[in-house]
C-alpha cells in the first residue's frame, strides 16, 4: 500500500461516522460504513455504481455498460498487467491460490497490448 492510500484510508477512518461496536470474523473496524454504523456491503457498493452509470448515461449519447465492482478488481488486475507487474506479486494480491485465475480470467488484454508489447521488445533488440 503507497503512503497515499495509507493516508486516504486514515482521513475516511477519522471523518466517518460513529461505527457500532461489531466484530465479523475477528475483524472490529471497517473502513466504509452505511448510516446505521454497519460495515457496507457489496449490494451498497452496486447501488452506488449502478446510479453513477444511470446519471451518466442519462446526460450522455453513448451509455456505459453495467459496471460493478468487481469489474473494477478485473480492470486493475489488466492494469497491473499491462503495466509490466510480476505476475507472482499480482497473484498474491489478487488473492488467487493459482495463477491461472490471475492470468487467464482476470487479465484482458488484446491485440493493441500485444502490438505494444512487440514494439517494446524490438526496441530492446
Amino acid at each position: 500500500m503507497s503512503d497515499e492510500v495509507y493516508q486516504a484510508f486514515q482521513n475516511i477512518l477519522k471523518h466517518r461516522r460513529k461505527q457500532k461496536n461489531l466484530v465479523i470474523d475477528g475483524y472490529s473496524v471497517f473502513l466504509f460504513i452505511n448510516r446505521n454504523g454497519n460495515p457496507q456491503v457489496a449490494v451498497n457498493y452496486e447501488a452506488v455504481f449502478r446510479k453513477l452509470v444511470d446519471k451518466y448515461n442519462s446526460k450522455h449519447e453513448e451509455p456505459l455498460p453495467k459496471i460493478t465492482p468487481h469489474v473494477c478488481r478485473h480492470t486493475y488486475c489488466s492494469n497491473m498487467a499491462k503495466a509490466g507487474m510480476n505476475p507472482k506479486a499480482l497473484q498474491y494480491l489478487m488473492g488467487h491460490s493459482d495463477i491461472g485465475v490471475t492470468l487467464n480470467v482476470y487479465t484482458h488484454l488484446g491485440l493493441i497490448d500485444a502490438k505494444e508489447e512487440m514494439n517494446r521488445i524490438a526496441k530492446l533488440a
